[in-house]
């Protein structure tokens, strides 16, 4: 059985997977403060539009990409359950059968995150929507914690460094490589992001231009004059 490397996750899986990560990271580390309020907004701004990203590349993306090569078979996931229980995991080229499940389900929740936290902001719809937000963010934090310790145990168990992959694409196996990187499509997506936080492109609530790192150099809502009502009990100025 071949063991040699091939070409596993594309660049834009790629850039989608760290973007993510660092723009719910983001999120999560100033969800609570009045004073980062529109870092907090522009951030989730970006989580919606990853999910977008993702949606999309799921269907027209290169072979391990597409949801369609997910295991998302019930018997498969039981399978392969037992076997990391058994310290002897199948081994997946792509995404192993938990992996899939949880790919979905952080998809569906971060977007319900976004979505309600919008929603809350923009104060639209029912108080109790606030608390959905917070509520499936919380769930988010603790979905993507178990995802980072299977990474490290699947690491492990199969001696195979899965965070180095995700940075350079390539795995070890048997198994038909991604038909190529790309990345054009890569380079659109962190172009559009990077655009997106420079101001270039408007941000729904806030004033056009504003950029990320003006944000974050004020340390304020640029519409601090603006009344909150629903986020009043956070303000920590």
């Amino acid at each position: 059985m071949s063991k040699s490397k091939i070409l596993v996750w594309d660049l834009p899986t790629r850039a989608f997977h760290w973007l993510l990560a660092l723009s719910f990271a983001g999120a999560w580390l100033t969800g609570e403060s009045e004073r980062w309020r529109d870092v907090h907004l522009l951030l989730g701004y970006t989580v919606l539009g990853l999910i977008a990203f993702r949606l999309l590349w799921g269907l027209a993306g290169t072979r391990y990409a597409r949801f369609a090569s997910f295991a998302l078979a019930p018997r498969k996931l039981l399978d392969y359950l037992r076997s990391l229980a058994a310290f002897r995991p199948r081994h997946y080229v792509g995404h192993n059968p938990a992996g899939s499940w949880a790919i979905l389900a952080l998809i569906a929740l971060l977007a319900a995150t976004a979505a309600t936290g919008w929603a809350a902001y923009a104060e639209i719809g029912p108080k109790w929507l606030e608390g959905l937000h917070e509520g499936t963010a919380k769930v988010s934090l603790a979905l993507v914690l178990l995802h980072v310790t299977a990474v490290v145990a699947s690491s492990l168990l199969h001696r195979e460094n899965l965070v180095a992959a995700m940075v350079s694409g390539y795995k070890r196996g048997p198994g038909e490589a991604a038909a190529g990187t790309r990345w054009p499509v890569a380079l659109l997506l962190v172009g559009a992001v990077g655009a997106f936080w420079a101001g270039l492109i408007p941000a729904p609530g806030l004033p056009p231009g504003t950029a990320l790192t003006s944000l974050v150099v004020k340390g304020k809502p640029v519409l601090a004059d603006r009344p909150r009502q629903r986020h009043a009990e956070h303000d920590d100025d």
